[in-house]
């Protein structure tokens, strides 16, 4: 058993997930691989099966990516690994991406909420919509900067590193959040409301091999893609409300520029965009799910259960 799990969360990308966990596997630095597949019908379970030593959790429905993650997590920390490395099925990361990590582990110390990579697509530039949000007063730690270690507060599921201790102590991604902004609400609940230190590591490199480069906007996206706006503003209706008043107002400021880019750039189907945006900012006010911990109640219950017999009631 390493110290390290990474944790994959797949549905129906069985190509992808090939790549990724072959990129895994040939890590400069070992690690255990963890998949949570969503209830994939193309094969993957099959897949997985057939591959030695990989942790191969299969849900009996989808829960999105922010179940996936929450499952994935709770299982790393259940079976005692030190250290969690979560991702999607179509992120790939460098040989030493892992190995650099661990380094800025090493240089400071263990004392940091989480760590993350950098994030390149697959033509070698920023991906947009992994785009760490890093500190402003990040010279407050300038002597890391020879490390290539910078002050961030936001980052993405598309290699977080953090120790699962932290987990432990500060609990598992929003599984009601299903998908869209469960990564937002974890990191931040880490460096804004734990006020602790978090990092983007300039030495481990990812490529996000998305299909088109583009970021989220509600205005612009294609109509098929529309429908699940309405995890995105329910969610940061949630997710900033644990900010305070500042936090609130951040949000009801980004509504109404998403309201000004729907008026301004939308070619069609205006409307329903701005019915979306509208009714999350009501109803999201009802939205209050509660953050979910490991304790000594579910550590007995793993313990005592078959793996299987868990995951099913889990997700019932």
């Amino acid at each position: 058993m390493n110290t390290v799990c990474a944790v994959v969360v797949t549905y129906n990308r069985i190509e992808l997930l090939k790549d990724c966990l072959l990129r895994l596997l040939r890590q400069t630095v070992p690690c255990d691989i963890l998949v949570v597949d969503n209830n994939s019908n193309d094969g993957t379970s099959e897949y997985l099966d057939s591959i030695a030593n990989i942790i191969h959790i299969k849900m009996n429905i989808n829960m999105g990516g922010a179940g996936g993650f929450n499952i994935g997590m709770k299982e790393a920390v259940l079976r005692g690994y030190e250290y969690v490395w979560v991702m999607d099925d179509d992120t790939f990361p460098n040989p030493d991406a892992l190995e650099r990590l661990l380094e800025a582990n090493d240089i400071l110390r263990g004392e940091y909420g989480w760590l993350c990579s950098v994030p390149l697509w697959k033509d070698g530039t920023e991906c947009r919509m992994n785009r760490p949000k890093l500190l402003k007063a990040f010279y407050s730690d300038i002597h890391l900067l020879k490390y290539s270690l910078v002050r961030a507060e936001q980052a993405t599921f598309v290699s977080l590193f953090l120790k699962t201790s932290t987990i432990m102590q500060h609990g598992l991604p929003i599984k009601e959040f299903f998908i869209w902004g469960d990564d937002m609400e974890f990191t931040r609940r880490l460096s804004v409301r734990k006020k602790m230190p978090c990092y983007l590591v300039g030495k481990s490199i990812i490529v996000h091999a998305m299909k088109n480069n583009v970021g989220s906007n509600i205005a612009e996206d294609s109509i098929d893609r529309i429908d699940r706006y309405h995890y995105a503003f329910r969610n940061d209706n949630y997710l900033y409300r644990q900010e305070g008043i500042k936090g609130f107002c951040y949000y009801i400021a980004k509504c109404g520029m998403n309201v000004m880019r729907v008026v301004t750039k939308s070619k069609d189907h205006r409307v329903k965009r701005l019915k979306i945006i509208v009714k999350q900012m009501v109803l999201g006010l009802g939205f209050n799910p509660q953050t979910e911990h490991v304790d000594e109640r579910l550590l007995k219950s793993y313990s005592q259960n078959s793996k299987r017999d868990f995951y099913e009631r889990g997700t019932n």
